[in-house]
């Protein structure tokens, strides 16, 4: 593999603790780890903008109040 070395894991208590060599440093100080099989995989976790959050949410479908209802009509006022 061209994009592979050598790195050493080290112990912090109960943790292990990765070294990554400057050529495959990530961005932020945060990753995702996951594993598939004998795999670990590290991601950086970019950071998001509102408009990516806003396109995952699910459209609102209730039937909200109507919270004019019952009020009293409004007064005509010439200024």
């Amino acid at each position: 593999m061209p994009n592979s070395c050598h790195a050493y894991l080290l112990r912090n208590g109960q943790d292990q603790v990765l070294t990554i060599p400057y050529k495959f440093a990530l961005p932020g100080t945060e990753v995702l780890l996951r594993k598939e099989g004998n795999r670990l995989i590290i991601e950086p976790i970019r950071p998001g903008s509102l408009l990516s959050l806003l396109t995952t949410l699910v459209e609102i479908t209730d039937n909200f109040p109507d919270v004019d209802e019952g009020l009293l009509p409004l007064d005509d006022i010439a200024l």
